[in-house]
C-alpha cells in the first residue's frame, strides 16, 4: 500500500466511526454492526428499530459529523479482554458486537473465516484464540475496532454520505435486516467534486440506459436472465466490432475456424476446465444416444482438435486460428447486470499454437494489434503481467515459466505499454498479459487478456515434428481483442456516451428531408451510398443510413436524429437539390458540401 492509499485508508476508516458517533448522537439507541473502509469511502451498518433513515437525513448527519471534526477528537485506542469486552457491549446495548465477541470467545478460527470480523480485526495470526481486543475512542464515541485510524477528527479530509441500502446482518438473509450507510471520502474538496461531477457523469453514460434509449439491446423474461437480444441498431454495432478484430487479426497471420456450440463433456475433463469450472456450465443431454453434453463455455479445448487432426512441422508454426463465436456460462443470477456480465458471451477468440522461441514475436504481434484496435476507439491501454508466485498452484517446469515471463515482459516494453507486475495472478497453466483500458471519464476497464499455456498442449499430447525429427510440444497462446464482444459493448457506449465513431456508428447517417419535393434527388444521394463503401478502419464497410422522408417538421426531424445520436445528419431541400449540393450536420458544425465531394467527405468523417 502507496503512503496515498494508507492515508486515505484511515481517514475513511476514521469516517466510519465518525458517522456510527454522529448516529449515535442522532438517534441514541442506535446498534451497530461492522464499518469497513470500501472503494472510494466506507460504509456503517446500523440497526435503528423502527427508524428508517433516508437520503433527507443526510444533510443532518454530515453537520454532526462536521461538528464532531471541528472539536478536533482525538483518536485513543483502548484493550480490553473478551470477557470485559462482552460485558462492555451489553452495557451500551450492542448485541451486534455481543455477538461476534461470543464467537471469537468460543473460537478464534472460526470467526477468522467471517469477513465481518476480519473488518474487525478480530483474528489473530496464526488462527489461534484472542484474549484481548481493541477499541477506539472520539470524544464520547467508543468502538470495536483493530485500528488504522488518523491521529485526529482534524486529519480529515473531504466527504459525503450517498446512499442507504438493506444488508442482512452478516450476509445471511436468516439475521435481521440492518441499514448500510455508505460515504466516499477523498484527501480534498477538489478530489471529492471531481469524484462526484464523475459520478453524475457515469450515471448519464449507463449502457443500460442508453442502450433502451438507442435501441441497441432488449432483454425477456421469457428467454430469461443474462440473454440479451440485440435490435437491429445493436447488432450493426456488434457486427462492426467484430469484424473489424476478425480484419485485424487475419492482418497478423490469423485463419478462421468454426466450432459448434455444444460438445461432449469428455472435451472438458481432458482439458482440465470440467474440475475447475462445472458448476457454471449448461448442461445438454441427447435424447438419442446416452452422450451428455455441454454448452461450450470456451473454444480453446475445441482449436486444439483442430491442431491435433493433421501432422505439424516446425516449418508451419506458428499456427493460428481465429473464431468470433458465442459461449454459453450458467453464471449466478445476482450478478448478472446488462452488458457487463451475461449468459451467453460472445469472444473474438484467437489461439496461436507457436514453437517456444516464437513466443515473443507472436506477443509482439498480439499487443499490436490490441494497440492498433484500442487506439482506434480512443482508449488508452496500460498492461498488468501476471506472473506465477512460489506456491504450488501451477502447472509446468519453472524454467519454462521463467523464460515465457521475461518473454512478456521484453514484448510489452518494446510496444512502449504501461505496465506493473503482479506475482500470483498467473492462471495455473501460464502466465498472462491483462489489458486494462481507461474510458473517457478515467475509469479502468478489464477487456481482453493474452495467456500463455502450458497445460492443453501437454492434455491433448500436441505435437509437431522439430528440426532434428523429433516431436515436440507446442505453447498455445489465447488471446482474444475485444474479449467479451458484449462487455466490450458496455464499455464502448460508455466511454462514447452514445456518440459512437463514424465507422461503427449502428446508423451513421439520417436523410432529412425538407419536403417531397426533393424525392428524386435524395432517390440519386442513396443510390450514391450504396455504390461506396468505408474502408478505414473496417474494410468494405457499407455505409449504414436511412431516409426520414415524413410529413413532420424539419425541427422534429433533426431533434429525434440528434436524440438517436446519429453523427451525420443530411439535409436535402429545394435549394440543395438546385445547387447539386446537401446541407452536412454533424455534432461540431453544419456546412454544405458539393454531391461529388460527399464520399470523400465522409471517408474523413471521425
Amino acid at each position: 500500500m502507496s503512503e496515498k492509499e494508507d492515508k486515505l485508508y484511515k481517514m475513511r476508516h476514521s469516517l466510519a466511526h465518525l458517522t456510527a458517533a454522529a448516529v449515535k448522537e442522532l438517534w441514541p439507541t442506535a446498534k451497530f454492526g461492522v464499518g469497513p473502509v470500501v472503494k472510494d469511502g466506507f460504509y456503517y451498518d446500523i440497526d435503528l428499530g423502527d427508524v428508517t433513515i433516508s437520503e433527507a437525513d443526510f444533510p443532518k448527519i454530515e453537520k454532526r459529523m462536521k461538528k464532531l471534526i471541528a472539536k478536533d477528537q482525538k483518536f485513543e485506542r483502548l484493550e480490553k479482554n473478551v470477557d470485559e469486552a462482552i460485558a462492555w457491549a451489553k452495557e451500551n446495548n450492542q448485541p451486534y458486537k455481543v455477538e461476534l465477541l461470543n464467537d471469537l470467545k468460543r473460537a478464534g478460527t472460526t470467526v477468522a473465516k467471517d469477513l465481518d470480523s476480519k473488518e474487525l480485526g478480530l483474528e489473530s495470526a496464526d488462527g489461534s484464540k484472542i484474549e484481548k481486543v481493541s477499541f477506539y475512542k472520539n470524544g464520547d464515541f467508543v468502538d470495536l475496532c483493530r485500528g488504522s485510524h488518523v491521529n485526529s477528527t482534524k486529519e480529515i479530509g473531504a466527504f459525503k454520505l450517498m446512499r442507504v441500502a438493506g444488508a442482512y446482518w452478516r450476509g445471511n438473509e436468516n439475521n435481521p435486516q440492518m441499514q448500510r450507510l455508505y460515504g466516499v471520502a477523498f484527501e480534498t474538496q477538489e478530489e471529492l467534486d471531481t469524484y462526484l461531477k464523475n459520478l453524475e457523469e457515469a450515471k448519464m453514460r449507463d449502457h443500460r440506459k442508453l442502450g433502451k434509449e438507442l435501441d441497441l439491446y432488449t432483454f425477456s423474461n421469457l428467454v430469461g436472465s443474462g440473454l440479451p437480444l440485440f435490435t437491429p441498431r445493436g447488432t450493426a454495432l456488434r457486427d462492426v466490432l467484430a469484424k473489424y478484430s476478425n480484419q485485424l487479426r487475419k492482418k497478423f497471420g490469423f485463419e478462421s475456424v468454426w466450432t459448434p456450440h455444444i460438445t461432449k463433456n469428455d472435451l472438458y475433463k481432458k482439458s482440465g476446465h470440467w474440475a475447475k469450472f462445472s458448476e457454471e456450465l449448461f448442461l445438454v443431454k441427447s435424447q438419442e444416444t446416452k452422450d451428455e453434453f455441454v454448452m461450450k463455455p470456451m473454444n480453446c479445448p475445441h482449436h486444439a482438435q483442430i491442431y491435433v487432426s493433421s501432422s505439424r512441422s516446425y516449418k508451419d508454426m506458428p499456427i493460428r486460428f481465429l473464431e468470433t463465436t458465442t459461449d454459453y456460462r450458467d453464471e449466478k443470477t445476482g450478478e448478472l447486470g446488462g452488458l457487463n456480465r451475461v449468459r451467453a458471451l460472445t469472444q473474438d477468440d484467437s489461439h496461436i499454437f507457436c514453437r517456444k522461441d516464437q513466443i515473443e514475436q507472436e506477443i509482439q504481434q498480439l499487443l499490436s494489434a490490441a494497440g492498433e484496435l484500442y487506439n482506434q476507439v480512443g482508449m488508452k491501454l496500460t498492461v498488468r503481467l501476471s506472473y506465477r508466485d512460489d506456491s504450488d498452484s501451477y502447472i509446468g517446469d519453472l524454467k519454462l515459466w521463467e523464460s515465457a515471463q521475461n518473454q512478456l515482459k521484453s514484448a510489452v516494453e518494446k510496444n512502449n505499454l504501461e505496465y506493473y507486475e503482479q506475482e500470483g495472478e498467473a492462471a495455473f497453466y501460464g502466465p498472462k498479459i491483462d489489458f486494462m483500458a481507461e474510458d473517457s471519464i478515467g475509469r479502468l476497464h478489464q477487456v481482453a487478456t493474452v495467456q500463455l499455456d502450458f497445460v492443453q498442449p501437454e492434455r491433448f499430447e500436441l505435437e509437431y515434428i522439430n528440426q532434428e525429427s523429433l516431436p515436440e510440444r507446442p505453447v498455445m497462446i489465447h488471446c482474444a481483442l475485444l474479449g467479451s464482444v458484449e462487455r466490450f459493448m458496455s464499455v464502448f457506449i460508455e466511454h462514447t456516451a452514445g456518440w459512437f465513431p463514424f465507422w461503427s456508428a449502428p446508423e451513421q447517417i439520417r436523410i432529412l428531408t425538407i419536403n417531397d419535393t426533393v424525392a428524386d434527388y435524395v432517390k440519386k444521394i442513396t443510390d450514391l451510398l450504396e455504390s461506396n463503401v468505408l474502408m478505414e478502419p473496417v474494410r468494405y464497410n457499407e455505409f449504414r443510413f436511412s431516409v426520414d422522408n415524413r410529413n413532420e417538421s424539419l425541427g422534429k426531424k433533426i431533434r429525434e436524429a440528434t436524440t438517436k445520436k446519429i453523427p451525420v445528419q443530411i439535409i436535402v431541400g429545394p435549394k440543395d437539390q438546385a445547387n447539386n449540393e446537401v446541407s452536412i450536420r454533424t455534432r461540431e458544425k453544419e456546412e454544405k458540401v458539393k454531391l461529388d465531394s460527399l464520399i470523400d467527405y465522409l471517408s474523413q468523417v471521425k
